[in-house]
């Protein structure tokens, strides 16, 4: 059964007001997903602005197309958000007056189960941004070693029991390989006491799942390139928006985001900087933004997203 491409998006209105959509603006959506954020900015945006929408998801492409067909400034790019430099050059686009990255699944993908991301149906395991693309969460760890599934528990995961989990994996996909997602909570019901699953506030598997994710599409590595690469192409006070929900990847926006404003390497106690590094812009609205509690009551999966904005000079 076809699936439809549901989106919400999170921190829909703080998006809105720290990118000030206006008309004849030039507009990067990174993460197009199912097009919620994209049209909210076109549709303040107004009369002659421009957006092109990247996602690797080729049916994010084709729902987004037909939500955003009837304004005649969108582009749908399928590819990386890492890529946007090349894409947007392809596009012979001019530089931007704002750019957002949402760093989350989206809804969709998380609550079509086929896609192999929810740890709340059984389903293969997939978990691939870009289902034409690489190799399946199963392929991935069918080949892994022991020490690179706790070094991916522990490094994406921050999973205490990342040495158990891996131990405990290493044994199930000897009996038989893991193919589906029910393998893998499996594994993870196995390691983990249930005594301490229990006293867990979220699912037990979520860490799991989390770094596996991140592992088969490879997010974390390229990001600070991407969003350095991303600055650049905007104007003078033109603004990138970021959106991330675990402390890994806020943890990357939020120093690349500093080094922008702060790049001087040069010692504290130097009377003067001879780095020769230059200030490339300023990080706005406290450093974090958080969702309201009237959104996180609405929609609890925005409850761990983060916005940070930088503002170009």
């Amino acid at each position: 059964m076809t699936q439809t491409f549901h989106h919400l998006p999170v921190l829909y209105h703080e998006v809105l007001h720290w990118m000030r959509p206006r008309a004849g603006g030039i507009y990067l959506d990174g993460t197009l997903g199912g097009g919620g954020h994209s049209e909210g900015i076109l549709t303040a945006a107004g009369e002659g602005a421009t957006l092109y929408g990247i996602d690797r998801d080729a049916e994010a492409i084709t729902a987004s197309t037909a939500r955003l067909g009837r304004f005649a400034g969108f582009h749908a790019l399928h590819g990386n958000f890492h890529d946007a430099a090349q894409l947007l050059q392809a596009q012979n686009a001019p530089p931007l007056d704002g750019a957002l990255v949402d760093l989350g699944v989206s809804s969709y993908q998380l609550d079509n189960g086929a896609r192999g991301f929810s740890y709340h149906e059984d389903a293969p395991l997939d978990m691939r941004m870009d289902t034409g693309d690489g190799q399946t969460a199963a392929e991935y760890l069918a080949t892994i070693t022991v020490a690179e599934m706790r070094r991916i528990l522990t490094d994406y995961g921050e999973e205490k029991w990342a040495a158990r989990i891996a131990q405990v994996f290493d044994e199930k996909r000897r009996e038989k390989p893991i193919l589906t997602t029910a393998d893998l909570v499996r594994v993870v019901d196995a390691a983990i006491p249930k005594a301490v699953r229990r006293k867990d506030e979220g699912h037990p598997a979520r860490r799991t799942f989390q770094a596996v994710r991140i592992a088969v599409n490879d997010e974390l590595a390229p990001l600070e390139a991407a969003l350095e690469s991303i600055a650049t192409l905007l104007k003078p006070e033109g603004r990138l928006l970021v959106i991330t929900f675990h402390s890994l990847e806020d943890r990357i926006v939020k120093n690349t985001f500093r080094r922008l404003q702060s790049p001087c390497v040069c010692p504290p106690k130097a009377p003067i900087c001879t780095c020769g590094r230059v200030s490339q812009g300023k990080v706005l609205g406290g450093g974090v933004i958080p969702p309201g509690d009237e959104e996180v009551a609405q929609n609890p999966r925005a409850r761990s997203a983060k916005l940070r904005v930088f503002e170009k000079r």
